[in-house]
């Protein structure tokens, strides 16, 4: 059994000491599966951290089967703990390259060596432990891989093998922060029928975080609801489920659609992608669509399916294999893959957020927001010009170096030293607004986004998961883009602080006419916020049309059976 008593934990930010939990008591039974849920930022995966033994905590304590662990604990207390814990973390592929078995076996091989290896195919213990590693594969229904290189493995076999991974330590405890969240609802189903078998047949102690209660519904026997580091409430899911979701704002009206006029033209477009041992990967194929000025439309499809390499060739961060993307200029089309001049106008009217977006922990959001301004600012190009003709940079070049403000700074790194730059060229050629002329931008912004001007003045630590999310996105609109992309920003959202987004969204395309195009996985969001939704499956458009129509003829087709339980059901409970 896991007592957990009056468990405290602090962070320590910018010297300022901010409580994540707050006295939290909870057991878990043997066998039992207690899910816990609640807002983004609210300790969920702290307690996690705390109970894997890789955070410390201010006070109480914890017992896991007899073995008790205080804050005060040695060094081999905490290795005691980790080797009868398990625990996967949101977001993680560490596997090893090698067959499916062989990362089973690498797991098990560390009782006898104490770290990750192969053994030796002639040592006298490694058929026993090549049977076991098997056993564990079909424990998570993925036997028929064993052979199978991990790398080629989809991302619902992934998560499995990392969950064959984790048994394969013989845990007494096993925790599971956000299972296959950012997967779509055929993958999601697979992992979490993964869970349920693995809990059934084992008996194991199951600690599930996660902000979806659709996933609480399907796999907990009970639920926590967790609030600014209390626990608020404890029971039978739905029961908890329903109360947490009545905080849930009401949803704001689907605005109309102002125009006919087509903005963007995909056109017969191609990208393939190869991977080495599967040959080739056809990620779009001939795909065409037409987007229409101020038109929210939603993206989905399987883990895969290529919408983020459509949606990163609509921002021009990637260039097809065939066919074309233009976006309508003062009635000029511009075509994106190809060199033009006015390919930089394209970039300084269209914003883009990406899975994982993150503001900076060091600056505050009016430095950012300065920064933001720098780069897609009114005249940001021509003053961009100016300076790239003083250093003596071409306007091609030009062209390329403004495409970098608009990556990830790890990806942006590599192609700048290709070109001979490091990454400060860039606050060179678009320097940051002055702090002073900031407010005047992010006024009517912040009011779309539905937050306070003070805003302005903290650092992201001093606000809410949610407002924290609500600001990011007010960066990406503060130049006022006519093209809104975002690439799945909002998966890791809880469903209260999601309906602030979906209203926020539909506010901003009310008041500015963006047009937003997104991808998502989450069914109810897509319902709500899309006015039209495009099903992409292997390449090629499934359906186009109605949200609704086209997000239930996904879930048939994945077989999605924990979604099955909706919010609008928990809503009437």
């Amino acid at each position: 059994m896991l007592k957990v008593n009056n468990l405290v934990k602090d962070y320590v930010i910018d010297s300022e000491k901010i409580r994540v939990l707050n006295g939290v008591s909870f057991d878990i039974k043997e066998g039992e599966i207690l899910g816990i849920i609640g807002r983004s930022g609210g300790g969920k995966s702290t307690i996690l951290k705390v109970l894997r033994g890789v955070e410390p905590f201010a006070s109480g304590s914890f017992e896991l089967d007899g073995f008790t662990v205080r804050p005060d604990a040695s060094h081999e207390d905490i290795k005691k703990l980790q080797a009868m814990t398990a625990i996967h973390l949101q977001r993680n592929f560490g596997l090893w390259p090698g067959a499916a078995y062989e990362n089973v076996l690498r797991r098990l091989y560390v009782k006898k060596s104490g770290y990750e290896a192969l053994p030796e195919k002639d040592s006298p213990y490694y058929d026993e432990l090549y049977e076991k590693s098997l056993e564990y594969l079909k424990l998570v229904n993925l036997d028929k891989k064993a052979e199978h290189f991990s790398a080629v493995l989809s991302g619902g076999e992934k998560q499995r093998l990392l969950i064959a991974r984790q048994l394969a330590a013989n845990p007494h405890l096993l925790l599971l922060d956000e299972p296959a969240t950012m997967t779509c609802p055929a993958t999601k189903q697979e992992v979490l029928d993964t869970i349920k078998n693995v809990n059934e047949k084992m008996k194991l102690k199951t600690l599930v975080v996660s902000h979806l209660p659709e996933v609480h519904s399907y796999l907990a026997h009970r639920v926590l609801w967790l609030e600014d580091g209390e626990i608020i409430e404890e029971g039978e899911p739905e029961v908890v489920l329903s109360k947490f979701l009545k905080k849930m704002k009401p949803a704001v009206p689907m605005p109309e659609l102002k125009s006919d006029k087509t903005v963007i033209k995909v056109s017969n477009l191609s990208k393939r992608y190869w991977l080495f041992r599967q040959g080739e990967v056809l990620d779009l194929d001939n795909i065409s669509i037409d987007f229409k000025q101020g038109e929210m439309v939603a993206l989905i499809g399987p883990s895969g399916a290529g919408k983020t390499t459509l949606l990163h060739a609509m921002d021009g961060l990637v260039y097809p294999d065939e066919g074309e993307i233009e976006f309508l200029v003062d009635d000029e089309w511009i075509e994106m893959s190809t060199y033009s001049p006015k390919r930089m106008e394209v970039r300084r009217m269209t914003s883009i957020m990406y899975q994982e977006f993150a503001l900076s922990p060091h600056s505050t959001i009016k430095q950012q927001l300065a920064y933001k301004l720098g780069v897609k600012g009114q005249n940001v190009i021509e003053e961009s010009r100016k300076r790239a003709k003083e250093l003596g940079i071409s306007d091609k070049d030009l062209d390329e170096l403004y495409k970098m403000t608009d990556m990830p700074e790890d990806n942006s790194k590599e192609i700048l030293a290709k070109m001979g730059y490091t990454p400060a060229i860039l606050g060179v050629l678009f320097p940051s607004y002055p702090l002073t002329e900031v407010i005047n931008f992010a006024k009517p912004v912040f009011e779309a986004v539905n937050l306070p001007l003070n805003v302005l003045d903290v650092k992201p630590y001093q606000i809410s998961g949610g407002e924290n999310v609500r600001a990011a996105l007010a960066l990406a609109l503060s130049s006022k883009p006519s093209v809104l992309l975002l690439d799945e920003p909002f998966g890791d959202l809880d469903p209260i602080t999601l309906r602030d987004v979906a209203n926020s969204l539909k506010t901003i395309n009310k008041t500015f006419n963006t047009t937003i195009i997104f991808i998502s996985h989450h069914i109810d969001f897509i319902k709500e916020v899309a006015q039209r939704a495009i099903l992409i499956d292997k390449g090629h458009i499934v359906m186009d049309g109605n949200p609704k129509k086209v997000c239930d003829g996904f879930v048939k087709a994945s077989n999605a059976r924990y979604l099955d339980v909706c919010l609008e059901d928990y809503n009437k409970g």
